[in-house]
């Protein structure tokens, strides 16, 4: 499995600063560009476009909280967690709130006329305005969540950058945990965006 840290030359952490890590990503993928071999032989542009794409790949992970974790969690742990179906239980109500809203606005999606009268249309308009408006506001709440589950990736961040490497399989409990949370605020977050365009339509 290749090392995205050590491929991005970045510490092997759960919290990186995504504006560094970009004007690094930047600074590391304008070295080794396909276009600053374009006289080259075939093998060799080949050679820079794989790596260039590998850098790509890299970058896109550990830019990702979600990704990063999982990625950190298989290069110290040599495996991914394991998949768990259960929502926890203080994310339970949350849960229900997303679903219970998002079935309201498939059902109104449904339901919304077509090729309506100019009346219809002007009306169907702002009733699609308020469902918009009840997911962005579900949206800000989620967000608000989600700043604090970035807190606990931080404060996880500073005891593991205090451990030394055995210690630091203490950790591993933590992340797995935030691996899943923020996999539900990711999914519930595509979720509610995929209706506020379809509502846009």
């Amino acid at each position: 499995m290749t090392d995205y840290f050590a491929l991005l030359d970045e510490p092997r952490r759960p919290w990186l600063d995504t504006i560094a890590l970009k004007q690094h990503y930047l600074a590391l993928s304008s070295t080794i560009h396909p276009d600053k071999v374009h006289t080259a032989g075939e093998n060799e542009k080949d050679a820079a476009a794989r790596k260039f794409a590998e850098l790509n790949v890299a970058y896109n992970c550990l830019g990702d909280p979600k990704s990063r974790i999982l990625h950190l969690l298989e290069l110290e742990a040599g495996a991914k967690p394991r998949d768990i179906q259960q929502i926890p239980k203080d994310l339970a109500d949350l849960f229900v709130e997303v679903a219970a809203l998002c079935n309201d606005v498939d059902k109104y999606l449904k339901e919304k006329p077509q090729n309506a009268s100019p009346l219809l249309a002007v009306q169907s308009f702002e009733q699609s305005r308020g469902w918009v408006e009840r997911l962005e506001l579900l949206n800000n709440k989620l967000g608000v969540l989600r700043g604090q589950l970035e807190d606990g990736l931080k404060s996880l961040d500073s005891d593991w950058m205090k451990s030394d490497t055995a210690a630091r399989k203490n950790c591993l409990p933590g992340l797995e945990r935030l691996y899943r949370l923020f996999g539900y605020f990711n999914r519930w977050n595509n979720q509610i965006q995929e209706r506020i365009v379809q509502l846009a339509l």
